[in-house]
């Protein structure tokens, strides 16, 4: 039986909640870095402010690990299971996970909570994409999977700002309180409206897994990885960056944030757009952007002007690469799509991870909270390498392809000839 129209807006609705709880446990340690560091590193913290900071960057590390452990298991063990369990499963962890998060009590027991609490994001957002996909019917895939999409942008619009100042006031364990009920919410929304889905029945493990067989899918990952490294190397440390070296008050750090949000979502929006055109010409057009981004806010980093312009910058043309990856992920995977849809954050988190770390590493040897701009772009340029690497692989069994096409036309064209010639 169909669903009616509010039902299927209701349920639609639920999944970009959780989206939305994902982009806020994600981001929101940014906004608060200093004070997880200053709370869960006290000893450090009195030594050096800088280093307390470097080492809090590893819970933001962590859950992006988790992330990139938990996207390919869970997508390649659980494709054939219903979907609305799944999703129920993973927004069980989201809730426990969060609250564990702002209850232990030590670094080392929070930097194990976030990573068991990154475990179900991937597999959250490829699962949902395709129940939205189904629930929007033939057609409106796209539209869908950007509705799903639309929670985690949003959230860096309105829901990491309003947090930080939230953890700004109140406590750092009591905004993540506040995410573990949106988790919790969003279960309750889950539960109620998602329609119950069977899973893919003819998925094998073994099927999903063929996808880390062809090396373009390797390129694509690669590529993302390195491009969202330099996005998370700057925007870790943005709140040391604004109150440190830019000289804001730490009131202001939310609205550095919704710059960055801002920016995430009108670079998602054309880089979705321009993908539909063309993947790796978007590719290398938002490398480029991104690249005069980082420079910009590296030279001047230090003036509120110059701060928010280019992170805005930077936010968008880091975010506009992700449809473009995401889109290339799913051309080359062949029928792992569920592994394809997974994996996609799977890339972004590596990213996230490699430059909260390669920031950290350049602040605390004592460069400033400017470096990591520098950091983001000296990865850009095997970034555009591989693309690169990439398209002179795509062209060579075209070319190839082209070349037999060719052969076979002349010796068809061949016998007529000869027997003109008698």
């Amino acid at each position: 039986m169909p669903l009616s129209t509010t039902r299927t807006r209701l349920a639609l609705f639920a999944l970009a909640l959780g989206g939305f709880g994902i982009g806020l446990t994600e981001f929101v340690a940014m906004g608060l870095l200093p004070n997880l560091a200053a709370d869960l590193l006290p000893g450090l913290w009195a030594q050096s402010h800088e280093l307390a900071n470097a080492k809090a960057g590893w819970l933001i590390s962590a859950y992006a690990l988790g992330v990139v452990v938990g996207a390919p298991t869970i997508a390649a063990l659980a494709a054939r299971f219903p979907r609305k369990q799944l999703l129920l499963a993973c927004l069980g962890v989201f809730v426990l996970g969060t609250i564990a998060s702002a209850l232990l009590p030590s670094f080392e027991t929070v930097l194990a909570a976030r990573f068991i609490t990154a475990l179900p994001h991937g597999a959250y957002f490829g699962i949902a994409a395709l129940v939205a996909a189904s629930l929007m019917g033939p057609g409106k895939r796209g539209r869908g999977v950007a509705l799903v999409l639309s929670g985690l942008t949003i959230a860096n619009v309105i829901g990491v700002p309003a947090i930080t100042f939230l953890g700004q006031q109140a406590g750092w364990r009591i905004a993540y309180l506040v995410v573990a009920a949106v988790f919790a919410l969003t279960f309750v929304a889950v539960m109620l409206v998602v329609p119950f889905q069977l899973g893919d029945a003819s998925a094998t493990m073994k099927r999903e897994l063929r996808a880390f067989t062809r090396p373009q899918v390797w390129l694509a990952l690669l590529i993302g990885s390195l491009g969202f490294g330099g996005f998370f190397a700057v925007y870790t440390y943005v709140s040391p960056l604004a109150t440190n070296v830019t000289g804001l008050d730490v009131s202001l750090v939310p609205f550095v944030l919704v710059a960055a949000g801002l920016g995430m979502t009108i670079g998602n929006f054309f880089g979705g757009r321009g993908a539909d055109h063309s993947i790796m010409g978007t590719l290398f057009v938002c490398f480029g952007l991104f690249a005069i981004s980082l420079a910009g806010l590296a030279l001047t980093g230090q003036t509120p002007v110059g701060l928010f312009i280019f992170v805005f910058m930077v936010g968008g043309s880091a975010a506009a690469l992700s449809p473009a990856i995401q889109t290339r992920l799913m051309d080359v995977a062949g029928d792992s799509q569920t592994l394809a849809a997974a994996i996609n954050h799977s890339a972004l988190n590596i990213g996230n991870s490699l430059g909260a770390w390669l920031g950290g590493v350049t602040i605390a040897a004592g460069l400033g909270y400017l470096s990591p701009a520098w950091v983001g772009l000296l990865l850009c340029a095997p970034g555009v390498a591989l693309a690169l690497v990439s398209v002179a692989m795509q062209r060579g069994p075209a070319r190839r392809s082209s070349d037999l096409e060719v052969e076979s036309a002349s010796l068809e064209v061949q016998p007529a000839a000869d027997d003109a010639r008698v």
